[in-house]
């Protein structure tokens, strides 16, 4: 494992829409774990694969430090529900604030071996789930800031 460098807003590489991924291999592993290590590292709850410069749909939600949610190629099945809360970002150092973002969600994807999983999740990980599944995407927590702190 490795720690990456991570993208700061302001690289145009963060604004990029990710692509699928569709190969499952070493390759796609050795990324998971790298995040994971540069996630740990710089004490994030997430991170998503742009952030450490690989436009691929992939990334590891963590907000407990045990449960550890690998994401590849999410997709929202369901959102409901309304919660804001402060979020900041490995990639937005220095900034914080207010989002608003789904209670609750159902998210399908695919693990690292290419097998479909189902998360439910509520609360802080629903919070987690969105705010990186929007990285892959090229949207950061800023563009839905309601209320800088």
């Amino acid at each position: 494992m490795a720690i990456r460098n991570i993208v700061k807003m302001g690289d145009e590489l963060l604004r990029q829409k990710s692509r699928e991924v569709t190969e499952f291999n070493d390759s796609l592993c050795q990324l998971l774990d790298d995040m994971y290590e540069t996630m740990v590292k710089n004490d994030g709850v997430g991170i998503a694969a742009p952030q450490v410069g690989i436009l691929k749909r992939a990334c590891i939600v963590c907000v407990d430090g045990k449960t550890v949610y690998e994401l590849i190629n999410p997709v929202i099945v369901k959102a409901s529900g309304s919660q804001i809360g402060k979020e900041g970002c490995l990639s937005v150092p220095g900034i914080g604030g207010e989002v608003e973002r789904p209670k609750k969600l159902v998210v399908d994807c695919k693990n690292r071996y290419g097998q479909a999983v189902r998360y439910k999740v509520s609360d802080f990980t629903a919070v987690a789930f969105s705010h990186e599944m929007d990285h892959l995407d090229g949207i950061l927590f800023v563009d839905k800031m309601i209320d800088r702190e």
